[in-house]
């Protein structure tokens, strides 16, 4: 009842409160993003929900479009802006997803939504994250965000599937604060955000 009722309905209150409240940092940013960024303001990207359906995931946009001599982007700390380091340190960049959340597409705790390209490459076993809605932090995000191994973070990803409760969820916004406010694994070791899934 909590997983299918409770926890949706408190997701899209709390979400629209936050927006509410949260909309004059949510423009300023956009108008910082924007001028620093040559107008490019916002991150989208298809990503697996629950039982893998596909939605358009939300983000501000952080980092710049520069690419090399063929073509391909750059690495993600070369293409990261000095504006988009501070949104990204302070976790701003997640605002948007609230719209994600009132559409239904996100909860505010659950597995991370990755890239769709990883479906392909998850064991039986790792693809159980999709059982649950994802969110926009999660068990794995307070326990090492981007500094763990993928081994670890799906782990934890499978952990809070089999464990899911209020309590578990209470306890996951409280840490979630005061990851934000020391700012602590926010990029992998040698890269802005984290080296990609190559599977097992």
């Amino acid at each position: 009842m909590y997983r299918k009722i409770i926890k949706p309905f408190f997701d899209k209150l709390v979400a629209l409160i936050a927006l509410i409240i949260a909309s004059p940092i949510f423009l300023i940013v956009a108008l910082l993003l924007g001028l620093f960024q040559n107008g490019k303001v916002f991150f989208k990207q298809r990503r697996p929900g629950l039982n893998e359906k596909i939605f358009l995931l939300v983000k501000f946009k952080t980092m710049r479009d520069d690419k090399d001599d063929k073509g391909e982007l750059l690495p993600d700390s070369e293409r990261l802006t000095w504006i988009g380091k501070i949104v990204r340190k302070t976790s701003m960049d997640e605002i948007p997803q609230l719209l994600n959340i009132l559409k239904g597409d996100m909860s505010f705790i659950g597995p991370r939504p990755l890239l769709v390209e990883y479906l392909p490459l998850y064991s039986k076993e790792q693809s159980k994250r999709h059982c649950v809605t994802p969110g926009i932090t999660g068990w794995a995000q307070i326990n090492g965000r981007n500094t763990i191994s993928w081994q670890k973070k799906f782990e934890y990803d499978l952990w809070y599937v089999q464990n899911q409760s209020f309590l578990l969820d209470l306890r996951i916004i409280f840490k979630t604060i005061i990851k934000v406010f020391r700012a602590e694994g926010i990029s992998g070791e040698g890269v802005a955000t984290m080296e990609k899934f190559k599977g097992d």
